[in-house]
């Protein structure tokens, strides 16, 4: 009971899957697995696209800050997750919370802008190919790089302060695994949120942005791929080209469900879903897509094998 009483007070109650011991522990186990090979895949994808010379190319580079990005978003609230099920206590302190959004907002911001600077470039080597080696040199993929990372900063800076302005004057107790915003929201019981509001619609309208580059890109990719007489030369670009557009509809589409929807005043199946979906699942599928459906990767990877073997 004074655990449950320092918690309302000085943090926060994370609810979590289930208040069965059985089911933490199983909950546990089945973050465990899926964080390590999220780990595992995203950080074979980053060694392969720095040592292998034959993928020094900027779509390479943007993958591999893609792996950068989906290995730090999952950990900023997987491993969280699994401590407090195998504890037995979701409570978390008022400033691992506040990391926790920052973090959370900011990656997932990059996360966006880097698959947008992805599209682009798969736009750019398709239909503009004469000109790729120029729009695409190492120092505007270095630009772009930089520009992820910083919007992503401030992106998170900004979510973080208008929700931490916030007078939290209910139990504070989340339905989630994780400090998830909406949830936050909804422990205000004034009117101090609309800060909060202000900066979602403006994250909105940049994302809605990011969406339709990557919607104009994938038209224009497609049109010009239709055009190709060769099976094999269409088949090789739809190799590269699916995937990227498969992550980023999951990605997002996920993400706004959740966001959008009305939270519940307890958890449900629904929300706790939808939370999955886009915070553990596309770090986690990401580098199976992009290795699997790749003959490049299939053959690099096949390569640091053989090289291993070798030494």
């Amino acid at each position: 009971m004074m655990k449950t009483n320092r918690t309302t007070v000085t943090g926060f109650l994370l609810m979590g899957f289930s208040d069965h011991r059985e089911l933490q522990i199983l909950h546990a186990f089945f973050f465990m697995v899926i964080y390590l090979m999220a780990l595992v895949g995203n950080f074979t994808i980053i060694t392969i696209t720095t040592l292998d010379e034959q993928l020094q190319s900027p779509m390479y580079y943007f993958l591999k800050q893609l792996s950068i990005l989906d290995a730090s978003f999952i950990s900023v609230t997987v491993p969280q997750s699994i401590d407090n099920s195998l504890t037995g206590n979701g409570y978390i302190s008022y400033a691992q919370c506040v990391l926790q959004v920052f973090f959370f907002t900011s990656l997932a911001w990059a996360e966006l802008s880097n698959l947008t600077v992805m599209s682009y470039d798969r736009y750019v080597a398709i239909c503009f190919p004469l000109h790729y080696d120029f729009i695409m040199d190492p120092r505007n993929c270095k630009r772009a790089v930089i520009a992820v990372w910083v919007t992503g900063g401030i992106t998170g800076t900004l979510y973080t302060v208008a929700t931490f302005s916030i007078t939290f004057c209910r139990a504070k107790v989340i339905h989630q695994f994780f400090c998830d915003i909406p949830q936050l929201i909804k422990l205000s019981c004034s009117n101090d949120y609309l800060a909060v509001i202000g900066v979602i619609v403006f994250i909105v309208v940049a994302a809605l942005a990011c969406f339709i580059s990557i919607a104009f890109s994938y038209i224009h990719i497609f049109c010009t791929v239709l055009r190709i007489p060769s099976a094999e030369g269409r088949s090789k670009v739809f190799s590269t080209c699916l995937p990227h557009l498969f992550v980023v509809s999951f990605f997002l589409s996920t993400g706004i469900c959740a966001y959008l929807k009305p939270t519940s005043d307890s958890s449900t199946a629904l929300d706790l879903l939808l939370s999955v979906f886009y915070t553990v699942i596309p770090p986690t599928l990401n580098p199976v897509i992009y290795s699997l459906r790749n003959e490049t990767m299939k053959r690099a990877i096949q390569r640091l094998k053989l090289d291993e073997k070798i030494h």
